[in-house]
This record gives structure tokens, sequence and C-alpha cells, in this order.
């Protein structure tokens, strides 16, 4: 998604009153942004804590400033400047994380952004988690308070076309209760249960943005007397089953039944691919497939 990502910024944000802050990051992706914004992009090495405070000096001065990092850099490392420079003051600041989820695979859990989520909506930020890379236009737009952007791999089946986007959105039709995947993870299901007959498959939902007021109608009605399905390349903890299920518990909604997968962290105590990380947590195709035709 970087090069969406760039295009949306060059689309959006190629204003007097934008800044970009990278942190020593880029390189075969953000040349077009850098070579279009000039002055106003900002390499600010591999110092991600001033890097956030200084992102937090210019919203202050009624800016608006977009800082990417390698996920967890992004959120992790700077989380006391994001929560105290950033959030206190509600500054338009938008952090954009790149590879959520185990997208660093061979670089192990230091680059792994696996509670990122979480940990940004526990500071009250606007979490956004693109599916695909027409998200970008729609969601890199808007961002006018604390924000983070989990950027990963558009992984839908090849020739496939997008919906328009929304915050929940039905994309591949099913008759069997329904399947909620945050962000990517929407592409991978509809690889894996597209060869599967409506009657045999759930519903398959990409859901970008963690806001139960967004929660369409048809979603709770598709599950209100079938199973429930969530997968996510997050922890349990704070991500998108979590969310999910208060909301339907606060709306007395039920299900037939309940199957959540997510990041299971390292099982195996080995290190690999981003799909070696899926297949050992469920959330590759072949698992998430399986899934659905071993269900009752």
């Amino acid at each position: 998604m970087r090069k969406a990502f760039a295009a949306a910024v060059l689309e959006n944000h190629n204003t007097e009153d934008c800044f970009f802050l990278t942190g020593d990051l880029g390189f075969m992706a953000l040349e077009e942004v850098r070579a279009a914004m000039g002055g106003r992009f900002v390499n600010a090495g591999v110092a991600e804590q001033n890097m956030v405070g200084v992102a937090a000096g210019l919203a202050r001065e009624r800016l608006r400033v977009i800082v990417y990092s390698i996920a967890p850099f992004c959120y992790a490392r700077p989380f006391e400047q994001i929560r105290n420079d950033v959030c206190l003051g509600g500054l338009p600041v938008c952090l954009v994380g790149n590879g959520g989820g185990y997208a660093y695979g061979h670089m192990g859990p230091t680059h792994h952004a696996l509670e990122d989520c979480a940990t940004m909506n526990a500071l009250g930020v606007q979490v956004l988690a693109p599916a695909f890379d027409e998200d970008l236009l729609a969601l890199v737009g808007r961002f006018s308070r604390p924000t983070y952007l989990r950027l990963g791999l558009d992984a839908r089946p090849a020739g496939t076309q997008a919906p328009v986007y929304n915050p929940w959105r039905e994309v591949l039709p099913g008759k069997r209760g329904a399947l909620a995947a945050l962000g990517p993870m929407a592409g991978v299901a509809w690889q894996a249960l597209q060869g599967l007959s409506q009657e045999e498959r759930p519903a398959v939902w990409a859901v970008c943005e963690f806001d139960e007021f967004s929660i369409p109608e048809a979603f709770h009605r598709q599950i209100a007397n079938g199973p429930l399905h969530v997968i996510e390349e997050h922890v349990a903890q704070g991500g998108l089953g979590t969310h999910l299920t208060m909301d339907l518990v606060k709306r007395g909604i039920g299900c037939s039944s309940f199957t959540h997968r997510f990041a299971l962290g390292y099982p195996s105590g080995r290190f690999g691919s981003q799909n070696f990380h899926r297949a050992q947590c469920g959330l590759d195709t072949q698992s998430i497939r399986q899934m659905i035709t071993d269900q009752p």
C-alpha cells in the first residue's frame, strides 16, 4: 500500500499547510512526495520520539502533519510523545505505520505490530486500517485529529474490484452468517472463500474503522441466526473481536456460534515470512477456508 499511500498524499496534502515527516524511511516509495513537497518533507532520522515531538509542534502552529515509519517505530517507540504531545492537545497529526501485523516477517518481533490498534485506541486516537489500495484516497484526505493509519498489503483476488470505501463493506456475499476481517485480512478471506458457493460460506466484510456506529444493520441481520467469524492480524485484547463483541452485547444481538482468529504471537518460537506467521495463527487462506468448511 506504500505507493497508493504516496499517491493519496499528493492528491490530498500537497498544500502549504501540510508537512510530511519520515524516520529515515520511504526508499522506492516516497520520492515523488519528497520532490513535490520540498522543504515540507522532513527526514527526521532514526529519532522517532523527537519526530513526533516536532510533529506536535508543527500542529500547534495550525499545520497538518503526517508522520511515517515502520509501524512499531511509529506507535510503540514514541508512545509517551504521542500521548503527551499529540493526544492531550487533540492535534491533527496522522501517524502512518507501515507493515501492520507480521508484515516485516523475517525481521522478527521488534518489527511486528500486533497490538498497535489497541494501543492507539487506548489513547483515543482514531484508528484506520485500509483493506485495499483504493481506500487510501478516502482515508488520507480526512484526518483532523490524532489518527493512526495502519498500512498493509492489498490481498484481494487478482482482477477483482474493491467496493467503494465504507468503514464496513461486504466484499463477498454469503448465506452462512458473516465473517468480519480487519483491514487487509478481508482480501485474504476473499481469496480463501471465493471458490465456495454462497450457501457454503459466510458473507465477508472488510472492516477498516473501530466505530460501533458504522456497523451496518445488514451485518447484524446476517449473524442474528448464524455463525460469526472474526479474523485479524492483531492480538485478541483490544482488537476488532473485542470491540465487535462488546457492541453486540450492548445491542442484545446474539449468534449461533463465534470464532475468533487473531495473532498468537510466536507459538513455535520461530520466525519467518508474514505468511508463515499467519499460518501459525490460522490466518492464511488455507486455514480460513478450512475453518469454514469444517463448521457443522
